[in-house]
């Protein structure tokens, strides 16, 4: 047999499937059985099934080559060894989403009105002010039930204590969402004997979810709901067409949509102008509408932000969210639930420094070496200095960026992440990897019954993000095994 658990190595860390001795965690059981009962052909037969089942669906993603405007689609990278949470804890994890999330937008609409958070003290006006996610435009703006970020990507990471702890927040225009759903496709396909053995949660209801909660940001009954893509040379294009298509909703990109003199938007159709109600939108804040933002921006409407103002159309997510989805600002949200909410925070953040605060800073600066330093408003593991990791120039570099602009960075200590078995050649290694489950908010509240799960597929790697080398896993909630 291929994988025997007794002789799998997971130097100590905390594994998702396999404990210390070599045995299966709770729930995990029969998936760890199968496996073990495999033979080298039939692992491999596994493997070669999974790679069609991606090939014939069509399941990509974009990487930039760096060399002026290229791209390269590739196939997304996948490990057939799912990753299994109980249900109980993930009804623990849900409720904590739910609870952050919730205290953000209540954030973010106090920002953009009463600003009480300031002035009582809470967090520091100039944070938001010298934010570059800040967005005067929205000032005074209501959104549908004061909810600016309706769908949240929150990033969770395991450490070698077993606890769940909240990496960081996506609330601007949050991708991975449809590889989650094609992960399960592509392991009822591969494994379908567990999915009748097993008690899967299932994941596949997400477009229904969206759908009603779009709906449910217009008084409509039946509203045109359209997704804004910036096109086919987007990372997350594929995604786009997906939830199009399984929303029953029109994919458009800016030119297909006019704001008209009555500040309403139109859809242009084959059989004329067509109002559009509610857009997701997956472009940034700064190419949505010419005339209030980038004026050279040809992937947004002109026009979008008087409509929006105006009440005429619902913007999924809302321009200006994006001061929400800083990684500072992170730091701050377990203070910002307890002041919203009246609550303990159910998931805790990492343990986090803010370089803008002198002392916090001095205490940067001096142990670069064992920390991984962040820098406020990127994503996808981009513009980071992992310092256990990087040389000595690299950490003299980031140093000067940080002493230049210190509201810009924050950091956090490098944590030994949670590792899975991954199918590596014809035998199974640990892995590290995080979970980004999905929460929405419109009218009520929904979390995904688990997430994607991102690897990093070099051996040793924290880096789990696709266009990094990063692979995905099916993500199981299930309930208590025999």
């Amino acid at each position: 047999m291929t994988i025997n658990w007794q002789t799998y190595e997971n130097e100590g860390l905390w594994d998702e499937l396999i404990t210390p001795r070599g045995r299966a965690r709770n729930g995990a059981g029969k998936l760890c059985r199968t496996l073990a009962r495999l033979s080298d052909s039939e692992l491999a037969a596994r493997k070669t099934a999974a790679e069609l089942a991606i090939r014939s669906m069509g399941i990509t993603f974009t990487v930039y080559t760096g060399e002026g405007s290229g791209t390269i689609d590739r196939e997304w990278p996948f490990d057939i060894v799912p990753r299994l949470i109980l249900k109980r804890e993930w009804d623990r994890i849900s409720s904590g989403l739910i609870q952050r999330v919730t205290a953000l937008n209540r954030f973010i609409n106090d920002v953009y009105h009463e600003q009480k958070v300031f002035s009582d003290d809470v967090l520091p006006r100039e944070y938001i002010e010298r934010s570059k996610e800040f967005r005067e435009e929205c000032l005074g703006v209501e959104p549908p039930h004061k909810v600016w970020s309706h769908v949240c990507g929150s990033d969770l990471v395991r450490d070698k204590d077993g606890r769940m702890y909240v990496l960081e927040d996506n609330l601007r225009v949050p991708s991975g969402v449809s590889y989650m759903l094609e992960n399960r496709e592509v392991m009822k396909r591969v494994f379908p004997e567990l999915f009748e053995e097993i008690v899967i949660h299932p994941v596949d209801d997400y477009p229904a979810q969206l759908a009603a909660c779009l709906r449910s940001l217009t008084p409509i009954k039946s509203p045109q709901i359209v997704v804004l893509t910036p096109g086919i040379y987007n990372s997350a294009y594929f995604e786009h067409a997906y939830l199009a298509n399984a929303m029953a909703a029109q994919l458009v990109e800016g030119s297909d949509l006019a704001v008209g003199n009555d500040d309403k938007v139109y859809m242009r159709t084959i059989d004329g102008l067509v109002q559009v109600d509610v857009i997701y939108r997956r472009i940034d804040d700064l190419f949505l509408d010419p005339e209030v933002f980038n004026a050279g921006s040809v992937l947004g409407v002109p026009g979008l932000m008087r409509a929006w103002r105006a009440g005429n159309v619902a913007l999924a997510n809302a321009p200006g969210c994006g001061v929400a989805d800083d990684k500072v600002i992170y730091t701050y949200v377990p203070d910002l639930i307890r002041y919203y909410m009246n609550e303990e925070p159910i998931l805790p953040n990492v343990p986090s420094y803010r370089c803008v605060e002198k002392d916090q800073r001095d205490y940067v600066l001096d142990n670069l070496d064992k920390l991984v330093v962040k820098p406020a408003n990127e994503s996808g593991g981009y513009g980071m200095l992992i310092g256990p990791k990087a040389t000595r120039a690299e950490r003299a570099k980031f140093a000067r960026q940080i002493r230049a602009n210190p509201r810009n960075y924050m950091a956090q200590p490098m944590l030994t992440l949670s590792t899975a078995p991954a199918i590596i050649g014809d035998h199974a290694e640990p892995r590290h990897l995080d979970l980004r489950p999905f929460i929405l908010s419109g009218a009520k509240s929904y979390v995904t019954t688990g997430g994607l799960t991102r690897v990093a597929m070099r051996k040793g790697s924290i880096v789990v993000n696709s266009s990094q080398g990063g692979g995905s896993k099916d993500t199981w909630v299930v309930d208590l095994d025999a």
